[in-house]
């Protein structure tokens, strides 16, 4: 059901409950006062009756008691009276009536204060009385007194049916006032499902509005904006990091397939072969790599697990990459310097591999005569490891600077596609290994001077 529906209900249901309770309040109270008032009669007639037994005073005056109490009595037709003597004997019977009697007596001899009952389709209602006379050692005489209570009955048996009628449609009457306030108060909600139906993978940039709207539904349009701007923000990245990978393969692809149709316009040497297939053997490794880093960064995007926690010691490893890259680094006349030491907790190879992202990175844009310089301490934050990476060379435009990590992105759009180069995704790998090993890496560049900086964890999850 819609909500719309649920709320009519829940107003239905609460009406009828509420109005039920007022009518049986109201039945209740209405009863309640024929009681009192019955009941007052009947107290009325007592009094007079204990008056004129008040007035007995010499034995033979009992005989004349009948007559004494008949008048009290004669002029309510619609009661029931029945005075005993002590021996059972009646004094006063009105109407003579077998089975009036034989109630009245049941009553009596019940002794119940008060009682109802039926007789011949009439409800009666009662009350019981036990009065002395004025004679010395004359034991009382007991009274019951019955009215008959039928139009108390017929007047709340129609009263009921007409609260009856009024209850149910005061309640579509609700009913009906609810689904008005209920669509009136939805209407915000319906104007933002409109709204959110224009949203679509080319119109990403609609959003909710907050506008007019009660404050709880304004909280929900702004958290379904920051919902909209993560979607097109991820969508946006998504959208470049497939143009930027079509761009990437296809310069590899187009040199695979120019060298290959060159080579095959005419018949060649073997050795002439051999060479075609050794270039092409370099692109097919360049896209090799390309590929395996798009693994690698598809895993981080979806929460990249760190297979192993080792201690691993930051300084070795950047001695094992400078001697891995001892060759590189003469060739560009390149001065390698590590100072420093920690230990941080993480995945061997995975450190490994973004450390020495940023090492080849360094080299490749170190002028000759420059250095490359890896500085490491720990200290300046409580289990904190501070890594900086500085080399010297051309500054990188403050414009580039928060680009560096994204995939593909190149400051320097001029340089070839050479296997050399690398596919674009070094810093961007390099960012998802800090980032898993719940580090932080940020990147400056001035006065000739380039140095990323790199912030890991000094100490084990464990501790």
């Amino acid at each position: 059901m819609s909500l719309t529906t649920r709320l009519t209900l829940l107003y239905a249901l609460i009406s009828s409950a509420v109005l039920g309770v007022f009518c049986v309040v109201i039945v209740s109270a209405i009863e309640q006062h024929f009681i009192e008032q019955d009941h007052d009669l009947v107290n009325g007639r007592l009094a007079r009756i204990q008056s004129r037994l008040a007035s007995i005073s010499r034995a033979d005056q009992l005989e004349q008691l009948h007559t004494l109490l008949h008048d009290v009595v004669v002029s309510h037709q619609d009661m029931l009276v029945l005075a005993l003597l002590p021996d059972d004997r009646v004094v006063l019977q009105m109407p003579h009536d077998a089975s009036a009697e034989a109630r009245l007596r049941g009553a009596l001899d019940a002794r119940a204060a008060a009682f109802e009952w039926e007789l011949d389709d009439h409800p009666y209602r009662g009350w019981t009385a036990v009065m002395p006379t004025a004679l010395p050692g004359q034991p009382s005489v007991r009274f019951a007194l019955a009215i008959d209570i039928s139009h108390h009955a017929m007047f709340i048996e129609r009263f009921i049916r007409s609260l009856s009628v009024l209850g149910v449609l005061a309640v579509l009457a609700s009913a009906l006032l609810g689904w008005a306030v209920a669509r009136h108060g939805l209407a915000p909600l319906t104007r933002m499902r409109a709204q959110a139906e224009r949203v679509t993978a080319s119109r990403l940039d609609q959003r909710v509005s907050t506008a007019d709207v009660p404050l709880e539904l304004a909280e929900l349009a702004e958290t379904l904006n920051a919902m909209l701007g993560r979607l097109e923000d991820a969508f946006n990245r998504l959208s470049a990091f497939s143009a930027d990978l079509a761009h990437e393969l296809r310069t590899p692809i187009s040199n695979l397939t120019t060298q290959t149709q060159v080579v095959l316009s005419q018949r060649r040497c073997a050795d002439d072969y051999r060479d075609a297939l050794e270039s092409n053997a370099e692109e097919l490794e360049r896209m090799t790599r390309m590929v395996a880093d798009m693994l690698f960064l598809a895993k981080a995007d979806h929460g990249l697990m760190l297979p192993s926690r080792e201690p691993v010691d930051l300084h070795q490893t950047v001695q094992d990459l400078y001697d891995y890259y001892d060759a590189l680094a003469e060739v560009g006349e390149v001065s390698l310097v590590v100072s420093g030491g920690a230990t941080v907790f993480g995945d061997r190879l995975m450190l490994r591999r973004a450390l020495g992202n940023l090492v080849s990175n360094g080299i490749r844009h170190t002028p000759p005569g420059g250095q490359l310089r890896v500085e490491i301490e720990s200290g300046g934050m409580p289990d904190q490891v501070q890594v900086r990476v500085i080399n010297t060379g051309e500054t990188v435009a403050p414009e580039d600077l928060p680009h560096l990590f994204e995939r593909f992105y190149r400051a320097d759009r001029a340089r070839r596609h050479d296997a050399a180069e690398g596919s674009g995704l070094g810093l961007a790998i390099t960012k998802a290994v800090v980032d898993a090993h719940g580090g932080r890496i940020s990147v400056c560049s001035a006065d000739g001077q380039t140095c990323f900086a790199l912030s890991l964890p000094g100490s084990s999850p464990a501790d």
